[in-house]
């Protein structure tokens, strides 16, 4: 060692990773012995464990001398394991400001590391406010990092949580509100099934949770492009001079589902506190704002348990249908636009005239009759609304429906085959299935009188519906009934179903006299059968009386009453 200091040429010092020492203590030394700023210290420190030691210099032996004297004191005193030795340096190096050959310290400076003589150094020493994101390895270090100087008892995280469905929304908001961070980080997440907080990322040792590279989930919203969404991400962020960070992450509660969960962190006191009141609120407008799934056609992801756990929204692309293509009675397609369409287009006077702008419509009538496609035809041409199609084994999910038609409104909301949930209570199997029909029937009594939400549901079989439901103003405003197709509309659906077929007139008026009294989706399949047959006999060029027997007998009778049943046949018909 004494060779090193009497050959007078620069050395430098390394402050050995003994696995013992605490990081702390080792930080304490680079401030107290080393002249290291806060910040400086926090992340030289954090390189001993990488580099297993930190080289400090090179220094003038002289001084190299003092500064090793004044650590191993400091070592001595703490009662520290810590090793640091003395090595001398072959060659001085260039100063990257000044250019002169002299002995050189490593800083950092808008940036990135540089290497400064004594004389730049004291011209230009700051804590390097702009340290690149690829020197910390840890969350931990890039916290104390940025919040150098507070003790961690001196800060405070508050936080928010968001709908997992909503996810599209909040990642719009983030990346408008932390568009100019001064890091951002992706985190290591180990265990999948625990919740990220900044309480966690604080720790140090074998279990501290890693900077990563950012994860993104593409989420379809139904535009062109989907959304890049953050599995978690670390934002280190400044207004003016308070240093805030913002973590965002999946919250996971066992039988529930994710949501997205918001913590920001700031030092303690009324500027801190009043910061975080501040940015909780635009946050929470920012994703008001957002609502990328409003005026759309959505359904959520979900398991068929009513556990309550969704996977995110599913965006329904379905092609507008005109007025021509809904097969009702021009009755009843009038009596179901006054109900809807014009219920609508007037909601706003109905609200300046004190009446409710809430509604429920009852559409019943037997499988096949073209409900489905009705809902359709209303969703499409519903100006501005969002739709919310829920299944009836989805009902487990309807408080995650209801928070997302109240945020999107004005939704209409539709529930296919409801009498598979409400049906009279006395026919009811279990207690489960109780309250699910309580938990509709008080969804749909708590809403505000003025909400603009359209209740619509759907069902086959209207004589089996709880009375609680069906005969309660307030619940259901309008029954209309979807009757099977009367002559007329049998000719439409066989023009509408057979439109590439060679339909002459009179095989037309065949085709709807031997239909009376089925489903449109027996007429559906009657088409395609009649394309089939055609196909094998001519290559689609002709369609026949006969084509129409074979197929119909095939249809109603050939497979026996479950086969005419189950394609929407008439009981009774006759095969000629």
């Amino acid at each position: 060692m004494h060779d090193v200091f009497t050959e007078n040429g620069p050395v430098k010092l390394f402050i050995r990773d003994d696995g013992d020492t605490p990081l702390s203590f080792v930080r304490h030394l680079l401030r107290v012995v080393f002249g290291k700023s806060e910040r400086e210290a926090i992340t030289v420190a954090a390189q001993i464990e990488d580099q297993y030691g930190i080289i400090c210099g090179p220094f003038p032996a002289q001084v190299a001398r003092a500064l090793l004297e004044a650590a191993q004191q400091l070592i001595r005193d703490d009662e520290q394991p810590l090793l640091i030795t003395a090595e001398a340096v072959d060659a001085v190096r260039p100063c990257d400001l000044c250019d002169a050959q002299r002995s050189v310290t490593n800083i950092f400076l808008n940036d990135r590391k540089v290497c400064l003589c004594s004389g730049c150094v004291l011209a230009v020493r700051r804590s390097s406010e702009e340290l690149p994101g690829d020197e910390f390895k840890f969350a931990v270090t890039a916290l104390d990092w940025h919040f150098a100087g507070v003790p961690r008892n001196q800060l405070l995280t508050r936080s928010r949580l968001f709908p997992g469905h909503m996810r599209a929304d909040v990642q719009i908001a983030i990346d408008r509100l932390l568009a100019d961070p001064i890091h951002f980080f992706g985190i290591h997440e180990e265990h999948r099934y625990e919740t990220l907080d900044v309480a966690t990322l604080m720790r140090y040792g074998r279990g501290a949770p890693a900077i990563a590279p950012p994860q993104y989930h593409d989420v379809d919203i139904g535009e062109a492009q989907p959304v890049k969404c953050l599995v978690n991400g670390l934002w280190l962020c400044r207004s003016g001079e308070l240093r805030y960070a913002v973590l965002l992450a999946f919250h996971r509660d066992y039988n529930r589902e994710s949501g997205m969960r918001i913590e920001l962190v700031v030092p303690a006191g009324m500027a801190g506190n009043a910061f975080v009141q501040r940015i909780f609120a635009e946050l929470e407008m920012a994703v008001d704002a957002a609502r990328s799934y409003r005026g759309k056609i959505l359904s959520l992801d979900g398991d068929a348990d009513y556990s309550g756990r969704s996977r995110g929204v599913t965006v329904h692309r379905l092609p507008t249908v005109d007025r021509d293509a809904v097969i009702l009675p021009e009755k009843t397609l009038r009596l179901l636009e006054r109900n809807v369409l014009d219920f609508v287009g007037s909601r706003e006077l109905l609200r300046r005239l004190g009446q409710s702008t809430r509604k429920g419509i009852l559409l019943y009538g037997p499988p096949g009759t073209g409900k489905t496609h009705t809902i359709r035809y209303l969703a499409t041409n519903l100006p501005g609304h969002t739709t919310l199609i829920i299944t009836a084994e989805q009902v487990g999910l309807l408080g995650a429906y209801m928070s997302l038609a109240r945020l999107l409104q004005p939704t209409m909301v539709v529930i296919e085959d409801v009498d598979l949930i409400a049906r009279d209570r006395d026919e009811m199997d279990s207690p489960c299935e109780e309250s699910l029909l309580n938990r509709l029937l008080n969804e749909m009594d708590g809403l505000k009188e003025d909400c603009d939400i359209l209740f619509v549901l759907t069902t086959n079989r209207p004589e089996e519906l709880e009375g609680a439901l069906a005969g309660r103003p307030g619940r259901i405003d309008q029954a209309i009934e979807v009757p099977l197709p009367d002559e007329a509309g049998r000719s439409k659906l066989v023009r509408l179903y057979g439109k590439g077929l060679p339909l002459a007139q009179p095989i037309v008026d065949e085709a709807v006299r031997r239909t009376a009294g089925v489903s449109a989706a027996f007429i559906k399949e009657l088409m395609r059968r009649l394309a089939q047959a055609s196909i094998v006999r001519d290559g689609g060029q002709d369609v026949t009386a006969d084509d129409i027997d074979g197929a119909v007998n095939e249809m109603l009778f050939d497979g026996g009453r479950l086969n005419a049943k189950l394609l929407g046949g008439a009981q009774g018909m006759s095969a000629g």
